[in-house]
């Protein structure tokens, strides 16, 4: 039975194998959405921080002040793979009731192109053992991270745990979120590319994305700020919590006289997932919130 793990010890733990990546001198166009590694003065004056995303206006700036190239950290090449021999190719027939159609390397493919990266995503969806090596070693090649999505539940989680600890050092840990599963995380091949596993559950699979690898990626970026935008908002609902689990709760954000929150109903569907501008975290140690307190927000990119 894998220990349990806090959130942000775990974090911590994934951070330490996401080093920053090498830094070089990238033409300017090439250069627009990665991140300044170096501060850039126009004299004595500081015109740009090391660290801050490279936007429009800062390709603008250094042109001005006659840069045609700025010293950039590149975006991280992130491999995305699904594992399981009940996925389905969408716009591929389901053959039976068993099946389902592949939705996690879609979704998690773009949505580390979402906080940076350049995601791959492999079309293949192994089935056994000595398929998902060769794909996995094939791609070690062009990957500054691979990011695994598989039952944690079932026999598609113990494969790719056999196939990633013949490869390198590998842990497998239960964080403590609500309603989610068994993850995988270490180093593999022979220049210890970082990889972590996540639940086969698309909504599993997603807020792991948002509150595991989306750091992750932005560190290797050298990013200033690594984690999405927190907020406090009042709760329009009471909602509830289990105590010992970390609850991410899918919610739309409304801004009148005061910001407010309301928590999304039917929060096991995708398309809830789909509409949340934001998610309600509640610590491990609460039993949830009453209407009218003043929750912990965090904001995902979708108008607001």
């Amino acid at each position: 039975m894998e220990a349990q793990i806090g959130v942000n010890e775990f974090l911590t733990r994934l951070l330490a194998i996401s080093a920053p990546l090498e830094s070089f001198d990238m033409p300017l166009l090439d250069a627009h959405g990665a991140t300044l590694a170096e501060d850039i003065y126009a004299g004595t004056r500081h015109v740009l921080k090391k660290g801050s995303r490279i936007r429009s206006t800062q390709i603008g700036l250094a042109a001005s002040i006659g840069l045609d190239r700025l010293p950039t950290r590149p975006h991280p090449r992130v491999v995305v793979i699904s594992a399981g021999d009940d996925l389905v190719e969408p716009g591929s027939r389901l053959q039976d009731s068993e099946d389902e159609f592949e939705t996690n390397s879609w979704m998690l493919t773009t949505a580390v192109k979402e906080a940076g990266a350049i995601g791959f995503r492999v079309h293949s969806i192994p089935d056994n053992h000595e398929k998902l090596k060769t794909v996995v070693e094939d791609q070690l090649v062009r990957a500054d991270l691979i990011v695994i999505s598989g039952e944690s539940h079932d026999e598609s989680f113990d494969l790719i745990t056999a196939v990633l600890s013949e490869m390198g050092e590998i842990t497998t840990v239960l964080p403590n979120i609500a309603e989610s599963g068994r993850h995988n995380f270490g180093t593999i091949g022979p220049d210890k590319t970082p990889v972590i596993t996540l639940p086969g559950d698309p909504i599993c699979a997603y807020l792991s994305a948002e509150i595991f690898v989306r750091p992750m990626i932005r560190t290797m970026l050298g990013a200033t700020n690594i984690h999405r935008t927190m907020l406090k908002a009042q709760l329009t609902h009471d909602i509830e919590s289990p105590i010992g689990k970390t609850s991410l709760i899918r919610a739309s954000l409304d801004q009148l006289t005061t910001l407010t929150v309301t928590p999304l109903d039917e929060q096991e569907s995708l398309a809830t997932l789909s509409d949340a501008q934001g998610l309600i975290a509640i610590a491990a140690e609460s039993p949830g919130a009453l209407k009218g307190e003043i929750v912990d927000v965090m904001v995902l990119e979708r108008g607001v």
